[in-house]
């Protein structure tokens, strides 16, 4: 179905020559109530703010920024964690500077905690043109199985050695030109930018003290073909269940396991139902984000100009709060009882994966090549 829905997209583009709870509606505030709302609260805070404050407000954006007069538009943005988990974090950091730079023109109606689906039905909606999703932050994992080939070799296990590498790469031209390719190939969506959410770790019901103590293991994935195969390579059972069902699954007994960042670990529960945790880090968890074309063609140029620069803080706020809250969330862990598995020697785990990393990087050799030599 999603390969049916993948192909009309990219037909409609040729032709143009080129995550148990209800869900929660998108806004649907009209943009004359939001324009009236904005206008009264404008006058307002200028009316009770000491000048020099109100100066500063502007200078930040405001009401003076070139985008403040320019057609209200609301952005539907979803997000499979909730927003208190690390990268919900900078999802409200992004959808607050968004809204402060434009003057209040481009307003983000986040939906978090899975709400609009999992991952693969968020890309569904915006790459078979629902139009009812506008944006979403992605694992670059989940992006790499809708025919962009270099975004898979972002998912390649090991591939970055530490998170200095990373944003390192983050901020190259490699970068550009990765996230340049949903465009080059007429996919419908572009990426704003890139982020981290904290390496990859494996968690159980079962108590394990090494890879051996994966082997037949139902460890839950995504339809990602890497990682599908990575957990395969270490001995595991790679089992395909939507995200917003894995806390179930794990309770009933249908996967033994799952990955994730350890702040997602954290935040969606899962330590309710996996208790253990062994810090494999095999693979950096990357995420960005993207808007639907169709969505970024409603914006003025001063809107685009808005986004690009709340991209930009929005980057350097995960990059800055990314370390220090999964420090944090690991001594969480530990003091409530979590069995934290430390995995001091990696050998043998990136062995196990040596012939998947060579499968994923086929035919971009080079290109992969670039990205292991930013670490240097």
């Amino acid at each position: 179905m999603r390969k049916k829905i993948l192909s009309i997209a990219l037909c409609a583009a040729m032709v143009s020559s080129m995550a148990a709870c209800g869900l929660k509606s998108p806004e649907t505030t009209t943009a004359a109530a939001e324009t009236t709302t904005a206008a009264a609260a404008a006058e307002e805070t200028k009316a009770e703010a000491p000048e020099g404050e109100e100066k500063e407000a502007e200078a930040a954006g405001g009401s003076d920024s070139p985008a403040a007069n320019d057609p209200q538009v609301t952005l539907v943005y979803a997000e499979v964690n909730p927003p208190e988990s690390l990268i919900g974090q900078v999802d409200v950091k992004f959808k607050e500077e968004v809204e402060r730079l434009s003057g209040g023109s481009i307003k983000i109606d986040l939906q978090a905690s899975g709400v609009l689906g999992a991952e693969g039905d968020v890309l569904d909606n915006m790459l078979g043109g629902v139009g009812t999703i506008d944006m979403a932050r992605v694992s670059v994992s989940t992006l790499s199985g809708y025919g962009v080939p270099k975004s898979t070799l972002l998912a390649i296990p090991y591939a970055f050695v530490d998170r200095d590498h990373f944003w390192k790469f983050a901020a190259s031209d490699v970068a550009q030109e990765i996230m340049n390719e949903t465009q080059e190939v007429g996919l419908g969506v572009r990426g704003l930018f890139y982020g981290e959410e904290g390496f990859r770790h494996i968690f159980t019901s079962k108590e394990i003290s090494g890879i051996e103590d994966l082997a037949g293991l139902k460890i839950r994935v995504s339809t990602d073909p890497v990682m599908v195969n990575m957990i395969n390579a270490l001995g595991a059972n790679a089992t395909v269940v939507a995200y917003t069902e894995l806390y179930t699954s794990l309770q009933t007994g249908v996967v033994d396991g799952a990955e994730n960042p350890i702040a997602n670990y954290q935040a969606n529960a899962f330590t309710e139902v996996a208790p253990n945790l062994i810090l494999d880090g095999h693979q950096l968890g990357l995420i960005e984000v993207i808007i639907t074309d169709a969505a970024w063609d409603k914006l003025t140029d001063a809107q685009k100009d808005c986004m690009m620069e709340a991209a930009k803080l929005a980057g350097e706020y995960n990059k800055e709060t990314v370390q220090a809250t999964e420090d944090k969330v690991l001594d969480e862990l530990r003091a409530s009882g979590i069995n934290v598995v430390e995995v001091p020697d990696k050998t043998p785990w990136v062995e196990a994966c040596k012939d998947v990393m060579a499968e994923a990087s086929k035919g971009y050799e080079d290109l992969f090549q670039k990205i292991v030599d930013l670490a240097n």
